[in-house]
């Protein structure tokens, strides 16, 4: 595929024109679901086309930011088609965000027009006077309007289609990612190069990556005349990476996504959603979604009113560390493909594990490479395999064009080395002799404890090992003696009684004595990001506190 460029064209590899050309393809094909409806193409198309009209009479057009501070639903890929069609620029904005926070990343953004959801526009009020730049704001609800904002569906019926226009493979998508540390950064990825990370798509049509608009759409009308389309649930929430990327994915080739009308997780819910619509492939994001999923499948089978897994071929998890035990547990119920996916926002499909029926569950964290991704120690240097050196996993294919306004990480995170240009976001990595990789961590979460680096998802994943353990967090905390002590922030299932030392000796048989917990701090209510992530910054918080510090 070409370099991304900024060339107009009315045939470029672009979202937008893509799924238009899909939507005329195959018009009753279902494109969207959320809880019990479902909308078609045509419908996902016209609606999206009406409000790219409003953009365009707002003045939205090429470049200007979109930024969706919205829960799943209809209004979230409807607003970022609509921009999409501007050639705007469609920005996530986390629905946890507090006013400062969200007053930040529209600044940060450039925003010029924000859609929020009715029960958010508390925090909007209390940002307006603080985001001169945003022009135009769309309420998404139909609860009390707030001062100065349209609603959504007012709009929707107010405007007349836009018509197409020609685009760029260089539009742009942001990706807002806090990662552990610092204000958040927004990740531009050109469509081209987003598109260009769909390889696995196409080789089920024995087809490469297209070069154009048309040919994306000859192989969605493919897909969908064998009955091999995506039907994905976005388990997880839109505005992160594992459900939005995967969204993009199986729209441009012809699929539906569907996503859960309730707000917050309830595996019955998932259950009964992927039942209804007959959905093929869901994506987790580890334990933190395949545990409940689990307990509501043998709550089920226990009251003889089995959920309904016919339809399921996959499950994908990306974003944490999805343990062998769940896996396992998976296969039992049905025979499908498990697919533990390591990227992140900065790069796509770096490494993956697939695990089917019949085959030995690999080891938790264990991932073959992807083939444009290698092991870089911090000088440079290729990690030999079986050689015990850490180094930091870096992908040189299909890659983002950096951090909005901010030359120096984007330096630092996207470098050139013997004239190649990798994304490397900094997780650490071993490889072992047979080339396969054991994930240790992301370094700016790492653990210095009399000069030896502990990287806390490793020691997570041993702490969950014991069956009393519902979650866990491991942060350091300054140690007199050690410089950083480790320290486990657990939940408990309540119904087990265990002591500290024996969930450390526990630990202590999964992994080096020096890297377990020196100290496990309970708590009642354990925190996660909306989409499943760790929230170290919690966790460190709350392991302060805990340990009175």
């Amino acid at each position: 595929m070409a370099p991304t460029g900024t060339d107009v064209s009315a045939d470029a590899i672009n979202f937008a024109t893509i799924w238009e050309g899909v939507a005329a393809a195959v018009p009753d094909k279902p494109a969207a679901a959320h809880g019990t409806e479902s909308h078609a193409w045509a419908t996902f198309e016209g609606r999206s086309a009406r409000l790219a009209g409003a953009l365009h009479a707002a003045g939205v057009g090429a470049d200007d930011k979109v930024a969706l501070f919205l829960f799943n639903g209809f209004e979230y890929e409807e607003a970022q088609f609509a921009a999409f069609k501007q050639r705007a620029v469609p920005c996530n904005v986390n629905y946890r965000y507090l006013a400062d926070e969200l007053a930040y990343l529209l600044e940060n953004a450039d925003a010029k027009v924000l859609f929020f959801d009715e029960t958010l526009s508390g925090r909007v009020a209390e940002v307006r006077e603080r985001c001169p730049l945003v022009s135009l704001y769309v309420q998404v609800g139909g609860g009390e309007l707030m001062d100065g904002a349209v609603h959504y569906e007012d709009l929707i019926a107010d405007h007349e289609p836009a018509d197409p226009i020609a685009r760029s493979g260089g539009d742009l998508w942001f990706l807002y990612t806090g990662g552990t540390t610092g204000n958040p950064k927004a990740v531009m990825w050109p469509h081209d190069q987003m598109i260009a990370n769909m390889q696995a798509h196409y080789s089920v049509l024995g087809r490469g990556i297209p070069e154009t608009a048309a040919e994306a759409v000859e192989g969605a009308v493919e897909l969908n005349s064998r009955n091999r389309t995506t039907k994905l649930l976005a388990a997880a929430p839109l505005m992160h990476g594992t459900s939005g990327i995967n969204a993009l994915h199986t729209l441009t080739q012809g699929g539906l996504v569907a996503t859960l009308a309730g707000r917050s997780f309830d595996a019955d819910e998932l259950w009964s959603t992927v039942a209804l619509h007959r959905l093929t492939m869901l994506t987790i994001v580890g334990d933190a979604f395949a545990r409940p999923m689990l307990e509501a499948l043998d709550r089920a089978e226990a009251a003889r009113r089995p959920h309904d897994l016919s339809s399921v071929f996959q499950i994908m998890s990306s974003g944490v560390m999805w343990s062998q035990e769940s896996k396992q547990a998976f296969l039992e119920h049905k025979p499908m493909t498990l697919m533990d996916s390591l990227g992140s926002s900065e790069s796509v499909g770096q490494a993956m594990q697939l695990t089917r029926k019949n085959e030995s569950v690999a080891s938790t964290g264990r991932f073959m490479l992807g083939p444009t991704t290698q092991v870089i120690t911090d000088d440079g240097r290729m990690v030999e395999p079986g050689s015990g050196e850490i180094g930091r996993l870096a992908n040189k294919g299909a890659n983002p064009l950096g951090y909005y306004k901010d030359p120096e990480k984007t330096e630092e995170t996207f470098p050139t080395i013997d004239g190649v240009r990798w994304s490397i976001p900094g997780d650490y990595a071993t490889v072992e002799e047979d080339g396969t990789i054991t994930l240790l961590g992301r370094g700016s979460v790492c653990i210095n404890s009399g000069g030896e680096k502990i990287y806390p998802e490793e020691v997570e994943e041993a702490v969950k090992t014991h069956p009393a353990v519902l979650d866990c967090n491991v942060v350091g905390l300054p140690d007199d003696r050690w410089g950083q002590s480790v320290n486990a922030v657990v939940a408990i299932d309540d119904a087990v009684e265990v002591g500290d030392e024996e969930i450390i000796a526990h630990a202590r048989t999964q992994i080096a004595a020096y890297k377990a917990p020196k100290r496990i701090l309970r708590t009642a209510a354990f925190v996660r990001s909306p989409n499943g992530k760790s929230d170290y910054q919690w966790a460190k918080a709350e392991a302060e506190k805990l340990a009175e510090i």
